[in-house]
């Protein structure tokens, strides 16, 4: 008998995924090969493509007005730069000059963005929490969309990812 997926609230189902790429990224680090390192750069694509689609479509709307505003545009931002690497990553291969540096700062940036978002008292998840967002709803919200896109993502690939706050910026399709 299959057992039922635990349901998380938004702020478990956002830190899950957070810890599951913090793994994946050092596995890049340790990982020796090309085929290793583009399996793992493909699963790392995939896993934040995912996560920033349901983080934009679903739980930013939803903290629109309930979280200072400057820390929802910047992680807007940070979503459009990480996009952009994530392309780039799609685009190349380990075998690119920079493939490895992309990976990296992708990396960074990432870690950067997943400190703003947890921070104990100031970050977005804690603002999200004492304006009390309904976190169960959201997350179900959010883990119904994150297994479609997944679905969608694994039959199809990743698509040419939008980046609305790079204005004049269009992606190439990889």
């Amino acid at each position: 008998m299959a057992t039922a997926t635990p349901k998380l609230d938004a702020v478990a189902l956002l830190k899950a995924d957070h810890r599951k790429v913090e793994e994946l990224f050092a596995q890049f680090e340790a990982a020796k090969g090309d085929g290793k390192k583009k399996a793992l750069a493909e699963q790392i694509c995939m896993e934040l493509t995912v996560h920033t689609k349901i983080e934009e479509d679903i739980f930013y709307p939803a903290c629109e007005g309930k979280v200072e505003e400057d820390l929802l545009k910047e992680a807007y931002v940070e979503h459009d730069g990480a996009k952009v690497l994530i392309a780039e990553i799609e685009a190349g291969g380990p075998d690119d000059e920079f493939y490895d540096a992309k990976v990296k700062v992708l990396s960074e940036m990432i870690e950067h963005h997943v400190g703003e978002e947890e921070a104990r008292v100031e970050g977005m998840f804690s603002q999200a929490r004492k304006a009390g967002l309904d976190m169960d709803a959201l997350g179900e919200q959010m883990a119904a969309e994150k297994k479609q896109l997944i679905a969608t993502y694994k039959a199809s690939g990743l698509p040419v990812p939008e980046t609305p706050t790079f204005e004049g910026t269009t992606l190439a399709a990889h």
